[in-house]
């Protein structure tokens, strides 16, 4: 077994991948960069270097620097992760010209199938299927739209070197191909470095399901089943299941025995993921193979039972695979989320700062793989995942349902996170059919996501729930020292909860043994709760039934975040009430006339002038935010009177950039 592991990476696949070094007596060395000093997985490794400056390229993405670390600890073995240098074949070999060891694949498979266009004629020649398309590269804009013309829209332009959504646009006309073309291109050698793009038809309705595979030295090539990826947005996946609700066992058989077949292609050795579009019918295409261990390979291990980063180490080692395909079995169901450190609000615009406050959820069956901690900054340098949340159950509706309570428990504060959209998907009638494709978040948050909705009889229990708390902080407040000898304040116990506009009375009927009963618009709710004033998690049983909540307190508001929904609710007193009727409400400030900077991010281009006119819908201005271009469109018509910032400019939130009239 390796004695020494380096891991080349950071965040919380770092932090898994030295979990299992641990368990098994491995040492450990971290690399890091300047801002990732005080992070999680530098102090979790046994011993750490620090690589150079906070931008990648100068830390993370330089070799010279990673084999130095590797010389410098005495480490024997490297274990990349993923993104970075995970698919780096240049990395691949300098690391055996160090007589190092790369846990991964050898570069003959690391070469091929990083290189779409080239991976796709393998993929044919060793009877994979695969999407139809143009296979060799697009020159330019023009050369896009005639291939395009060729293979009929809707198709994919897709960065030749392309992976985590990054690289890649949807076309649905000549328009958008010539304008997608050159921002994938533009993505594709910005994150990559190879702005090499191929088109291929588009597939209607598609399922996104990958095939995990691993194989040792000896000839051994297994698959452990496939994971359902759909749920995806802007081509980056969110939610993520084992085994799928969609493929049948004759399916699956058949992209395993693909997937197997591509990889003795390639002498693959270690583990890989094999990536498929289904089609409504079944039908499936390759899409591209990852040489790498995947972000959502807990859900993987979790229902066959395996450790895949040991089923690594051992292949590196030159050992060989404990178990043949026969061996697999699918136990369970599991479900990963992705949880980021982005704003649902702003068009899951990324999220930086220091976290203040973190509390991780607990529980049976329950996993959460992090790179955060308490004190923590989430950067603009790297990517804003803050943690994968996976749950376990004998069955789907078993682990739908514990990811639903485990995201109510998840409690962040300091920096803007998705857990409220999570939650929502958790709860969304068709996610809880299993009637995915990859075009589910667009679909069905046509308008984006909000926290403002909440079914009617969960909002009477969440007014119940803040007439409970405002109870419990008042009668802690009255045991406060200081309180006038010989009198005890006594809480009113006919109440007004204000929810945006819809104002109803709360009275508290009685305080039993158990707890308390509470009426809400002339229903009574019995309700008992052990929770403490100044605890973000309020857990109650109201009717029977048991609640999970996160609350916010300040003074008689009560923020609560239950499934993806947030209510703000008052709790008055009838007076209050009545006084607050007669408070003046400040407007807030027009903004219509300003570009305002959406996310902290760099401006690339400008794209209007002075004097210009604009159209509803015209391209003002781009912002790379994460390695991502976003276009900034007009919300309205106008005229250009001032530009507030240059191209090259380090934006902040909220920053100006253009002035209209």
């Amino acid at each position: 077994m390796l004695k020494k592991i380096l891991v080349a990476n950071r965040g919380e696949i770092a932090c898994r991948i030295f979990a299992t070094a641990k368990r098994l007596g491995i040492s450990t060395v971290a690399v890091y960069s300047e801002i990732d000093k005080e992070s999680l997985h530098v102090s979790m490794a046994d011993e750490a270097i620090m690589i150079g400056p906070a931008p990648a390229t100068e830390s993370y993405l330089s070799i010279e620097k990673i084999v130095q670390a590797c010389k410098e600890s005495g480490a024997d073995s490297v274990h990349p992760g993923y993104g970075f240098l995970s698919e780096n074949a240049n990395f691949r070999d300098a690391l055996d010209e160090a007589n190092i060891i790369f846990i991964g694949p050898e570069k003959l498979a690391i070469e091929s199938m990083g290189d779409k266009i080239t991976s796709k004629l393998i993929a044919e020649k060793a009877g994979v299927n695969v999407i139809p398309g143009y296979t060799d590269v697009v020159i330019d804009a023009d050369h896009a739209a005639s291939v395009s013309q060729e293979i009929g829209y809707p198709v994919m332009i897709k960065a030749s070197a392309g992976g985590g959504g990054k690289g890649m646009r949807v076309a649905r006309n000549e328009e958008e191909c010539r304008e997608g073309f050159q921002r994938a291109r533009n993505e594709a050698s910005s994150s990559f470095g190879d702005d090499r793009i191929f088109i291929e038809k588009f597939i209607e309705e598609p399922r996104h399901i990958e095939i995990q595979i691993i194989a040792d030295g000896s000839g051994n090539t297994i698959y452990l089943g496939e994971r359902e990826c759909s749920v995806q947005r802007r081509h980056q996946k969110v939610v993520e299941e084992a085994p799928s609700p969609f493929i049948d066992d004759a399916t699956r058989i058949a992209m395993g025995e693909q997937s197997c077949a591509l990889a003795r292609a390639v002498n693959y050795r270690s583990a890989g993921t094999v990536e498929f579009i289904v089609d409504k019918d079944r039908n499936f295409y390759f899409l591209e193979m990852n040489t790498r261990l995947q972000v959502e390979h807990p859900v993987t291990e979790l229902v066959t039972g395996l450790d895949i980063v040991e089923m690594m180490f051992i292949v590196a080692s030159g050992g060989e695979l404990s178990i043949g395909q026969k061996d697999v079995r699918l136990n369970g169901w599991a479900i990963e989320t992705r949880v980021y450190a982005e704003d649902p609000a702003r068009d899951f615009l990324p999220s930086t700062g220091r976290i203040t406050n973190y509390q991780e959820p607990i529980g049976e069956g329950v996993r959460v793989d992090s790179g955060v901690c308490e004190g923590g900054e989430v950067s603009i340098y790297y990517d804003p995942m803050i943690a994968k949340l996976i749950t376990f159950g004998e069955d789907r509706d078993q682990a739908v349902a514990s990811m639903s309570k485990a995201l109510d428990t998840y409690y962040i504060r300091g920096v803007n996170h998705n857990i409220s959209f999570l939650n929502s998907l958790m709860n969304h009638p068709r996610f809880l059919a299993g009637n995915l494709t990859t075009n589910f978040i667009t679909e069905e948050y046509q308008e984006g996501f909000s926290s403002d909705s909440m079914p009617p009889d969960d909002l009477m229990l969440m007014m119940t729930i803040a007439v409970l708390a405002n109870q419990l902080r008042l009668l802690r407040g009255s045991k406060l020292s200081g309180q006038l000898s010989k009198h005890q304040y006594q809480p009113p116990e006919d109440w007004i909860v204000v929810v945006g506009d819809l104002s109803t009375a709360a009275v508290i009927r009685s305080v039993h043994e158990e707890g308390y009963v509470i009426s809400v618009s002339g229903i009574d709710y019995d309700a008992n709760t052990d929770w403490k004033p100044g605890n973000p998690i309020f857990n109650a049983k109201i009717q029977g039934r048991l609640i999970c909540v996160q609350i916010e307190v300040d003074v008689n508001k009560y923020v609560l975040t239950y499934r993806g929904a947030e209510i703000s609710a008052q709790v008055l007193s009838k007076r209050a009430s009545e006084l607050s009727v007669h408070m003046l409400h400040k407007e807030p400030e027009d903004l219509s006339k300003f570009l305002i900077s959406p996310m902290p991010g760099l401006l690339i281009s400008i794209s209007v002038s002075i004097g210009d006119a604009v159209e509803v819908g015209d391209e003002l201005a781009v912002v790379e935010a994460m390695k991502m271009e976003n276009s900034l469109r007009a919300a309205r018509n106008g005229v250009v009177v001032a530009i507030c910032s240059s191209v090259g400019d380090s934006l902040a939130v909220d920053q100006v950039i253009l002035e209209f009239e």
